[in-house]
């Protein structure tokens, strides 16, 4: 009952903000209208991620990963102290894991260290950024068109469903997406300064930008590069020679900020680097962890990701743009949303989050369209239609983030496992080398508890060796505990349902 007051009076408080952006931005009061768009969508942000749990895909491991990272940022470990055997290869319950580029968890981590390890600080960093994010939009299409597409185009980012939701780690891939869409999303912004002013720390600045994506979910960020090059043609202050060494420039500052990292992994790490640069490649030609889907599946996702008539204007974008291809300014934006589209829809493993970084550009089209409409409403014939298209590309996306927000509904989001595992973390203080048998959340207790921790109870040789070598030993009793394992001695017997 608490958590639905609290999801009415989030959504009542972001009605009114709302309101008063748009009043604010006819009134051309343009950075008080951004600002509260920004703290709207910073709202509904912390409200989605004050779930005070870890949720199960992927959050939970990035979440350990970043909490090892603490104390060995260049040793990227899930199991710490991996007391049993285990598979290199499943990066689900391994030791060594660098099934993620490390950024993201870096960050997560220097957030911890600072306000502590625990849930909000583990999503503090995403909530960060895609709050400027925001901002960021507003500024590309302020820059590219005009102040309306960008408002409009920060509006839609602000309110969407799915960024905010991956904000909240409540769904798979979670803040790995959220970094990569956000250092896209800010390099595409850095070459547009770059194009108009001829500053090249604003190129070494997207250059930077760009290894950061790199570093955050690998090379789909390249996509910036093409679009780099029809922002310099576009502003035609370069000649061709001048062209050839900012791009160079600009490709070797990426490649200082990302190559180190798998240089030093598949020297560190080789057996590892090696099984997921090949895991990798096996998303394009297999079918991984049963996401599959058909070919078209990415373009049947934008309906539901952002609003049943987003064809409309992704339609009549790709019509007008064809009509003058040699608008850059346009083909820029068809590269950004259409390549990544196209490249996805090839790859065999696919997830609605995996073009996500496309985001920014379909949030542009969507306002282009909506500001042709507007402008020209009085010319457009169906003039009945105008008024309710206009509503819909708006509300839509807003119904769609209720809908992934869920502020109406009675959730769980200080769960009885979660509690548990921090009460008992508070009586572990006094204990070293602690490990914990027979859990259904190993990893999630890990997070909660300095400790080892398995879902199954190894032979009681093994047992017997941990006891010697120094190790606290914990069995959960969920009631069907052998006699042998409840007597033996240096093994204490726990009753939680964790």
């Amino acid at each position: 009952m608490e958590n639905l007051i609290f999801g009415i009076l989030i959504i009542i408080i972001c009605i009114a903000g709302y309101y008063l952006a748009f009043r604010q931005f006819r009134r051309q009061r343009i950075l008080v209208s951004i600002i509260l768009l920004m703290i709207c969508g910073l709202i509904l942000r912390f409200y989605a991620a004050s779930d005070l749990y870890l949720h199960q895909w992927d959050e939970r491991y990035h979440a350990l990963v970043a909490k090892n990272m603490i104390e060995q940022p260049f040793k990227p470990v899930l199991y710490a102290d991996p007391v049993l055997s285990y598979d290199y290869k499943n990066w689900s319950a391994n030791h060594i894991w660098v099934h993620k580029q490390p950024f993201p968890l870096w960050t997560m981590a220097l957030s911890m260290s600072v306000f502590g390890t625990n849930e909000i600080a583990l999503r503090l960093p995403s909530i960060i950024l895609t709050t400027l994010g925001i901002w960021v939009t507003f500024a590309i299409g302020w820059s590219l068109f005009n102040k309306r597409v960008g408002f409009i185009a920060a509006f839609l980012y602000s309110v969407h469903g799915l960024i905010i939701e991956l904000t909240a780690g409540r769904v798979a891939t979670d803040h790995i997406d959220v970094f990569f869409l956000f250092f896209i999303q800010l390099a595409v912004w850095l070459a547009i300064k770059f194009a108009r002013d001829k500053k090249p720390l604003f190129n070494v600045l997207c250059g930077t930008s760009i290894g950061i994506a790199i570093l955050s979910k690998w090379l789909p960020a390249l996509i910036v590069l093409p679009i780099w090059l029809l922002l310099v043609l576009d502003s035609k202050k370069f000649n061709l020679k001048e062209i050839l060494v900012h791009f160079t420039l600009l490709c070797i500052v990426t490649a200082v900020i990302f190559l180190p990292w798998q240089i030093y992994t598949h020297q560190a790490f080789p057996l590892e680097a090696q099984w997921e640069s090949a895991f990798n490649l096996k998303h394009l030609t297999e079918i991984l962890d049963d996401q599959g889907g058909p070919f078209y599946y990415h373009f049947n996702k934008v309906r539901i990701i952002f609003g049943e008539l987003i064809y409309l204007p992704l339609i009549w974008f790709l019509w007008k743009s064809v009509k003058n291809w040699r608008n850059y300014r346009r083909l820029l934006i068809v590269v950004w949303f259409l390549v990544p589209f196209l490249f996805f829809s090839f790859a065999k493993t696919k997830m609605q989050a995996y073009t996500l970084f496309t985001a920014p550009a379909i949030f542009i089209i969507t306002a282009l369209f909506w500001h042709y409409m507007y402008f020209y409403r009085k010319r457009i014939g169906y003039k009945w239609l105008t008024w309710p298209v206009l509503a819909l590309l708006l509300l839509l996306p807003v119904r769609y983030s209720f809908e992934r927000i869920k502020p109406f509904e009675k959730r769980e989001r200080n769960p009885g496992w979660a509690q548990e595992l921090r009460t008992l973390n508070r009586t572990m203080d006094d204990k070293a080398k602690v490990v914990i048998f027979n859990v259904d959340r190993p990893v999630e207790t890990m997070f909660y508890i300095n400790c080892t921790a398995y879902p199954h109870i190894p032979e009681k040789n093994i047992l017997q060796e941990l006891i010697e070598s120094g190790y606290t030993l914990l069995v959960n009793d969920r009631g069907h505990l052998p006699a042998d394992i409840k007597n033996m001695n240096g093994v204490e017997i726990i009753h939680a349902d964790i």
